[in-house]
């Protein structure tokens, strides 16, 4: 594959991998890894957290669409708050939503997520609505 370098614009940036093709506009990014073609809005927190990227680019065409719907486009949303979490390939997070895995979490499934062992697993190709809070 030939992808561009990654467009990174984070405050706080430590112990991250960060693959090729990511939009990065992010507030702080810790202890995680970031997958090809990641797109990460801006504010957003992200910690102890493992992003799969996408398996191709939105169109702007299908962007556009996407924020005149009010649907979240693939990849994760501003003002976003996620720690303990595993992000699936394609999945789509909208803004101001709240993913904090810990030890506190029961073992629990549903369409688009499970939490196991206190990890919570986006599934793939999920869409998490704005203003979610999963903790």
């Amino acid at each position: 594959r030939i992808l561009p370098p990654s467009k990174i614009r984070v405050k706080n940036l430590d112990n991250a991998l960060i693959s090729e093709g990511c939009i990065i506009d992010a507030e702080s990014i810790q202890h995680s890894v970031i997958g090809i073609r990641s797109r990460i809005g801006q504010g957003t927190i992200i910690k102890d957290t493992y992003i799969m990227g996408s398996d191709n680019y939105q169109k702007l065409a299908k962007i556009q669409h996407c924020v005149y719907n009010n649907i979240p486009y693939i990849g994760i949303g501003i003002n976003c708050n996620i720690s303990g979490a595993i992000i699936e390939k394609n999945t789509r997070i909208g803004n101001n939503v709240t993913i904090k895995g810990g030890e506190h979490l029961d073992d629990y499934e549903t369409d688009t997520y499970t939490i196991k062992d206190g990890v919570i697993v986006i599934k793939n190709s999920a869409t998490i609505p704005s203003n979610t809070t999963i903790e």
